[in-house]
């Protein structure tokens, strides 16, 4: 299976070069981050050397509408995504599964989702060094009220993935009660349930 060899050389490659932290964030603290449009000029040439192609497959989104702090509207956004790694000479591949977030005011919060899943499969695939803080997005908001998002993601990811009727209900009844009568955070992780409930009956 060639794929493995030319993940392999890839992430050889960019082992010695890395990709720089060379933007700063426009809000908030100023912190360096490395944008999506950094991964794709670090990534694009060496996977054309190495024959290896990444297709990405959005498997699910929900979005939901927030408050920010200064009353305007936020529209907060979550992907779950895989991308298959595809190496060209013999057609094998490996499927890497990561979720993306994002927060916008307008109608990019998919976007940014979507970039920011890619962004961290090829981070973890590849192991580009990381140095300093972590990465985010170049913008950051303020949000009135819901629960913090590392915590929804935490809650998101342990529905998302439940393998059974049974792991999938302790999962989203845990959310549920950390949600603490946010309405908002709950009907999110309804939504959640519903959707492996669904995925979880069409494979039983």
């Amino acid at each position: 299976m060639k794929v493995y060899q030319a993940i392999n050389a890839v992430q050889g490659a960019l082992a010695k070069t890395g990709i720089a932290k060379t933007r700063t964030n426009s809000q908030g603290a100023g912190f360096k981050f490395r944008g999506i449009d950094d991964v794709y000029n670090a990534i694009a040439p060496l996977l054309a050397d190495h024959g290896l192609c990444i297709l990405p497959r959005m498997i699910s989104r929900i979005c939901e509408e927030r408050t920010s702090k200064s009353g305007g509207a936020l529209f907060y956004v979550t992907v779950e995504a895989e991308f298959d790694f595809v190496a060209v000479e013999d057609g094998s591949k490996h499927t890497v599964k990561t979720y993306g977030e994002a927060m916008d005011s307008g109608d990019k919060a998919t976007n940014k989702a979507m970039s920011s899943a890619y962004k961290y499969a090829c981070f973890q695939s590849f192991a580009i060094p990381l140095e300093g803080e972590p990465d985010s997005d170049d913008e950051s908001f303020e949000v009135g009220h819901g629960m913090p998002a590392n915590i929804l993601a935490d809650h998101l990811t342990a529905i998302f993935d439940a393998t059974t009727i049974a792991e999938l209900t302790k999962a989203y009844s845990d959310a549920y009660k950390a949600a603490d009568n946010d309405k908002k955070t709950q009907n999110r992780f309804i939504q959640a349930k519903d959707d492996m409930k669904a995925k979880l009956g069409a494979k039983a």
